[in-house]
C-alpha cells in the first residue's frame, strides 16, 4: 500500500463518527488577526541565553506575559520547575526553583490568564499523576487535579477555560505494569472539574485502524492499555484538541465540550524507496548520503502544532520516532538480525551489509506478514520528517524531511552517527505567524538545530533559515511580539542536554 493509499484508508476508521457530525470544512476558519511588527523572517539570532544545569535542566518551558516570567522543567536531580526574570531581557535571571520532591518526575507547564499548570508523575510513574495549578504571581497554589498515569502534555485552550493532560500511561521497565492511556480534560470555570476518558470506544474500530498504519502491540496489553498519548494541539475556537500518539502511530481527535474522543487517524507509512522520501541508513558508510531503500517507516510524531491559513486548518506533527525499548519488551532490532524472506528480498545479503540497510534500526513488531518466521516487509522507525496533515480530513498535505535533511548535512551539521537511528530526530516543532507568514519552527535533538519552513501555503513548504541552538532542543516556544517583553518576535529553545535556554529573535525590517 503506497503513502496516499494508507492516508486515504485513515478516514474508513473515523466514518462512523464523520457520518454523524455536521462538516465544517465549508464554512471559512478566519485566521487570527494579529498586528504585524516588519520583522525580517530569515534573520533568527541568539538574542539571550540561561544556564539552568546540567543535563534534563532545561526540557520544556511556558511564558507569562503578565508578569514576564518563564518557567522551566528540570529533571536534573529532582522535579522542579525554574522561575526565570525576563522583564529586563536580554538580561534573563533566575528567580527560584520550585521543588516537587513526592513527585517522580515532572513533565510539561503551560500558562494562561495568569495561571501556571504543571504535570507530575505520580510518586510511582504507573499510577496517577496529578496538574497542579498555581498563580503566575506569586506562585501560590490554587488547585491540585488527580489525572491518569503519567500526564506528559499539559496545556491550556486559547480560551482559557480548559487545561488538557495528555496522560500517557508508559509501562514500567519489566513490562509488568502498563496503565491506560488517556485524556484529562479540566474545565477551569467549573472549580476545575475533571473528566478523564480513555480510548475504549474504539476497541471496535482496532482492524480498521490497524489496516491504516495504527499500531496495537504492546506486550499482553489491551487496546487501552497500548495507547500512548504524547502531546496536544488545541484548535484556536477552543473547541477541539488533537493529541499525538506516538508509539501508536496516529493522532486523536477530542470534542473538548462533550469531553468525548471524536476519531483516530492512523497516519500509515512513509515509502522510502521513493525519491521524495530518501533515507541516510547508515552509520558505518563513510558517507552522508539520503538514498532510496525498500523499506518503509512509521511516521510515530512526538510533538504536534495547529494553525490556520488560507480558511482552512491543518497540524503539522513533528515524526521523531520514539519505540517501545523496555527491558521486558523491545521492538527494536537492526535489519541485520533478521531472517529475509528471499522472495521479496532477493539481494538480502547484500542488503543486509552494515554499509547498506544492514545498521538500520527497523520494529521487529511488524513485517512478518504471513506468519512464517522471516520478515517480508521492513518498517522503520520514525518518519524524520515534520508531516502537514489537514485537521479536518486527517488527508497528508506535504512532508518536510529530504529537503530539511539534505540541508542539515549541505550545512556541515548532520550527525551519521544516527543515520541508522532516527536521522536528525525531529523532536519539536510550533507553527507561528511572523511578519504575516506562516512559519514553521523545527527543533532537531541530534544535530543540536532549527529550521524555519514558510508552511503559508502547507502543501508546498518553502526553507526560509537553519541556525545552530543548545545540546539537544527539546522545547520550543513562540512568543507573539504583543506578548513578548520587547515588543518583537521571540522564539525560545529549551535544550535539554545541556541544561541551557536560548531566546532567538528576528531583524527589524
Amino acid at each position: 500500500m503506497n503513502l496516499k493509499q494508507l492516508f486515504g484508508a485513515m478516514l474508513i476508521a473515523s466514518v462512523a463518527f464523520a457520518a454523524c457530525k455536521k462538516t465544517t470544512t465549508d464554512e471559512p476558519i478566519v485566521d487570527p488577526v494579529e498586528t504585524i511588527v516588519p520583522e525580517k523572517i530569515d534573520s533568527f539570532k541568539e538574542a539571550a541565553m540561561i544556564d539552568l544545569g546540567g543535563e534534563f535542566a532545561s526540557e520544556i518551558s511556558a511564558y507569562d506575559p503578565l508578569t514576564k516570567k518563564l518557567f522551566v522543567v528540570s529533571n536534573d536531580g529532582e522535579a522542579k520547575v525554574d522561575v526565570v526574570d525576563m522583564s529586563n531581557f536580554p538580561t534573563v535571571t533566575k528567580l527560584k526553583t520550585l521543588v516537587f520532591a513526592n513527585n517522580a518526575g515532572i513533565n510539561s507547564v503551560a500558562v494562561s490568564n495568569g495561571l501556571l499548570a504543571i504535570g507530575l508523575d505520580g510518586a510511582n510513574k504507573q499510577e496517577n499523576g496529578d496538574v497542579v495549578v498555581l498563580k503566575t504571581s506569586d506562585l501560590s497554589e490554587v488547585k491540585k487535579i488527580t489525572v491518569g498515569a503519567m500526564p506528559d502534555m499539559v496545556t491550556f485552550s486559547p480560551d482559557g477555560n480548559y487545561i488538557l493532560s495528555a496522560n500517557e500511561g508508559e509501562p514500567n521497565d519489566a513490562y509488568t505494569v502498563d496503565p491506560k492511556g488517556t485524556i484529562s480534560i479540566i474545565n477551569i470555570k467549573d472549580n476545575y472539574a475533571v473528566k478523564t476518558i480513555d480510548f475504549s470506544a474504539f476497541e471496535s474500530q482496532k482492524t480498521t485502524l490497524l489496516a491504516g498504519g495504527f499500531r496495537i502491540y504492546g506486550l499482553n496489553a489491551s487496546f487501552t492499555q497500548d495507547i500512548e498519548p504524547e502531546y496536544i494541539a488545541v484548535s484556536t475556537d477552543s473547541k477541539n484538541a488533537y493529541v499525538t500518539l506516538q508509539e501508536n502511530n496516529g493522532v486523536a481527535e477530542i470534542d473538548i465540550l462533550a469531553g468525548t474522543i471524536t476519531k483516530i487517524i492512523p497516519l500509515g507509512t512513509r515509502d522510502i524507496s521513493l525519491a521524495e522520501n530518501a533515507f541516510d541508513v547508515s552509520d558505518k558508510d563513510n558517507k552522508k548520503v539520503l538514498g532510496t531503500w525498500p523499506i518503509k517507516a512509521f511516521y510515530l510524531p512526538d510533538a504536534i502544532s495547529y494553525f490556520t491559513t488560507g480558511g482552512a486548518s491543518y497540524l503539522a506533527l513533528a515524526n521523531e520516532g520514539d519505540t517501545r525499548a523496555w527491558k521486558g519488551y523491545d521492538e527494536e532490532v537492526r535489519v541485520k538480525s533478521l531472517k529475509l524472506d528471499l522472495i521479496k528480498f532477493p539481494t538480502a545479503a547484500t542488503l543486509q551489509l552494515d554499509e547498506n540497510l544492514g545498521r538500520l534500526t527497523v520494529s521487529k513488531a511488524f513485517g512478518d506478514t504471513d506468519g512464517d518466521g522471516d520478515y517480508d516487509e521492513l518498517y522503520a522507525t520514525g518518519g524524520r520528517s515534520v508531516s502537514i496533515i489537514n485537521a479536518s480530513t486527517g488527508l497528508l498535505v506535504a512532508n518536510i524531511g529530504k529537503d530539511l535533511e539534505q540541508r542539515v548535512i549541505d550545512a556541515g551539521k548532520y550527525d551519521d552517527e544516527r543515520s541508522d537511528n532516527k536521522g536528525v530526530e525531529i523532536e519539536g516543532v510550533t507553527v507561528a505567524q511572523v511578519n504575516g507568514q506562516t512559519l514553521a519552527f523545527i527543533g532537531m535533538e541530534r544535530v543540536d538545530m532549527i529550521a524555519i519552513y514558510d508552511v503559508t501555503t502547507p502543501a508546498s513548504p518553502k526553507f526560509v533559515q537553519l541556525f545552530a541552538t543548545g545540546d539537544a532542543p527539546e522545547g520550543l516556544l513562540y512568543v507573539k511580539p504583543k506578548d513578548s517583553p520587547n515588543g518583537r518576535s521571540l522564539l525560545i529553545v529549551s535544550n535539554e542536554a545541556d541544561g541551557t535556554v536560548r531566546f532567538f529573535q528576528p531583524d527589524k525590517i
